[in-house]
């Protein structure tokens, strides 16, 4: 059995913890302990697996950390990493999203907030801004949703570095086939059903969650909306609602199973106001037939009453298993595809985000 990592960002620092030969995770010591880590990356690409942690200073703004150690020493480039240009007028108040380019080596993204979108050469290290996205002609009119303007997902393809897509809550699905610069808006038959009547289905303004992709079938995608679950053929050319037969189609994270692209998890809360799991029971649903139907799952996860939430990044999907972290600091993992479940951490802080991988 392979070794494995795993990441947790939360509200106050960075929790690590490992797997040996299949073995049960082992939460290691807290790292950051004084500051939020809203993004992290474990980037395997190369002979030398680099951890990625998007942290935020309080007073003195975000950051991007890495460490080619997994987690011993961390560095810090010359600060601040990620920059805007003078010419925007624009301050960056937190890094969302830090993704590898699986067909650049080298190439790292960055989403942001307020929603821009970096490019990093040298492995994630130093950042520069893809204009043509910040020089769209809608970004003037894009609005924020609860959580500010954000720039929180990043899909690229996994062959053609020319083609990728990103999320913005609330401005909706943008996508690229000419290396960023120039944009789409890709939300077509996406509802928004807090627009007026006959305004529901807008180019743009739609409050995505979350996106993923499975490499094997980049044309295909899985979009949590605010209101819905969608899938995509096309790679956003058009989107159709596979989430009727679920309790609820409102939620944060989805995630697509690493081996299985027509397998895909999402975790339905209560909308809209409360954002708690339905029926108060933490039940991860999975689709093995690309949204058609669906199954819920809650082997060894807690029976009692359950009053808290999980955030768009705080699920994932990797060969390592299935895992998602909450807002009361519980981390749970699946070894066999979400059919059971079981506790890899408690009493942490507020879960953020959550990533793994196999070493």
């Amino acid at each position: 059995m392979s070794d494995a990592v795993l990441a947790i960002g939360t509200r106050k620092g960075l929790f690590l913890a490992r797997s040996t030969g299949g073995g049960p995770f082992q939460i290691e010591p807290i790292q950051f302990s004084t500051v939020a880590v809203p993004s992290v990356a474990i980037d395997t690409r190369g002979t030398t697996p680099r951890l990625l942690a998007g942290i935020e200073y309080g007073h003195f703004g975000p950051s991007v950390m890495y460490s080619d150690d997994l987690g011993e020493t961390w560095q810090e480039a010359e600060r601040p990493p990620i920059a805007f240009p003078e010419k925007t007028g624009a301050t960056l108040t937190r890094v969302w999203q830090l993704t590898p380019s699986p067909s650049e080596p080298g190439v790292v993204w960055a989403g942001v907030e307020p929603a821009a979108l970096f490019r990093s050469q040298d492995r994630g290290v130093t950042y520069e801004l893809v204009e043509g996205l910040w020089e769209h002609p809608h970004r003037e009119r894009w609005q924020p949703g609860g959580g500010g303007l954000c720039l929180h997902t990043i899909v690229p393809h996994p062959a053609d570095p020319e083609i990728m897509a990103i999320a913005v809550s609330a401005a909706g699905f943008y996508r690229t086939t000419d290396g960023g610069l120039s944009w789409e808006a890709a939300n077509k038959n996406i509802r928004a059903p807090f627009m007026p009547e006959g305004q529901q289905y807008p180019e743009f303004g739609q409050c995505v969650h979350k996106v993923t992709m499975h490499p094997s079938r980049p044309e295909r995608l899985y979009l949590q909306h605010h209101f819905g679950v969608y899938r995509s053929d096309d790679f956003g050319g058009s989107w159709h609602d596979i989430g009727s037969a679920l309790p609820s189609d409102f939620g944060f994270p989805i995630a697509v199973h690493p081996s299985r692209p027509d397998t895909v998890y999402v975790l339905p809360l209560t909308a809209d106001i409360d954002r708690t799991p339905v029926d108060h029971r933490w039940r991860v649903h999975r689709s093995d037939d690309a949204g058609a139907t669906w199954r819920p799952f809650s082997a060894g996860l807690p029976e009692e009453p359950v009053h808290s939430s999980v955030l768009r990044d705080a699920m994932t999907a990797s060969e390592a298993g299935v895992f998602f972290g909450t807002r009361d600091g519980e981390v749970y993992g699946s070894r066999d595809d979400g059919e059971t479940w079981s506790l890899v951490g408690r009493h942490l802080p507020d879960v953020l985000t959550v990533r793994a991988a196999v070493l």
